[in-house]
């Protein structure tokens, strides 16, 4: 998988969406020390002990580098940025019955306005699955030559 580049001067307005995502109760927010057993088990339960590992690091901060969407006391996504490396976006992860609701794109710009906050021009998103969802969603483009990426040695667990 490649990673991706995208510049933060440019950022979507999301307000309108997370305004209409308000009215059915559900709230974008940066967890709390408190939460962070919770949040790393939903994340391990639904995405695996990586990107919980990696919600872990993201908890090493104050404020919290992770933003998440929930509705009530349920979990429905979540986002890291810089959590694995300096000025990286990722993991992040919505719950299947929430997909299409445009809860991701919420956690995606939520967490580049923070990097642009921390004094970034541009960001890298690490790793992409998805690459059309970064390119439409924040004009986001392939990195060539980023296939060997800082997951190259990573440690797989054996089976």
């Amino acid at each position: 998988m490649k990673d991706m580049l995208v510049r933060l001067i440019d950022l979507p307005d999301i307000s309108d969406k997370e305004l209409l995502l308000g009215k059915e109760n559900i709230i974008f927010r940066k967890p709390i020390p408190p939460e962070k057993s919770l949040v790393m088990d939903w994340v391990h339960l639904h995405f695996g002990h990586y990107w919980a590992n990696e919600v872990d690091a993201a908890f090493s901060h104050l404020p919290v580098r992770c933003y998440i969407a929930q509705k009530g006391n349920e979990i429905l996504g979540f986002a890291c940025f810089e959590a694995t490396a300096k000025n990286y976006f990722g993991p992040t992860g919505t719950s299947e019955s929430m997909r299409g609701k445009g809860i991701g794109k919420i956690l995606l710009v939520k967490s580049l306005q923070s990097l642009k906050e921390m004094g970034y021009a541009y960001a890298i998103i690490g790793g992409v699955g998805p690459v059309d969802f970064y390119k439409n969603t924040v004009n986001a483009i392939v990195i060539e030559g980023s296939e060997v990426s800082i997951y190259e040695n990573l440690l797989r667990q054996k089976k």
